[in-house]
């Protein structure tokens, strides 16, 4: 039996997400976890808005694996909205939490 060592992802700062470069390619590749993730993103958004609740958000930029904690101000059919216009592509975030 093998043992996965868990996933590290860096903590940043909002602010620093303007400066991120995000690939074009999917993180996910399963249908199941792609809809797990709008859902996810979906539910954040209503709590974020009804309830003023930040999210963890786990994503990969074109250096690493990074989360920022946020409330979700909106969601297109591409990107999730953060705080001050921030955008991080929905294809490369993994969950949200």
């Amino acid at each position: 039996m093998t043992e996965t060592m868990p996933t590290f992802f860096e903590l940043i700062e909002k602010e620093l997400v303007h400066s991120l470069n995000f690939p074009k390619l999917d993180v996910l590749e399963s249908k199941e976890l792609k809809r797990h993730r709008i859902a996810g993103l979906t539910r954040a958004l209503a709590l974020g808005n009804i309830e003023h609740i930040k999210t963890k958000i786990y994503f990969e930029d074109s250096t690493s694996k990074k989360m920022v904690e946020t409330t979700i101000w909106g969601i297109t059919d591409d990107k999730v909205i953060l705080k001050k216009g921030a955008i991080i592509p929905i294809n490369r975030i993994y969950y949200s939490q």
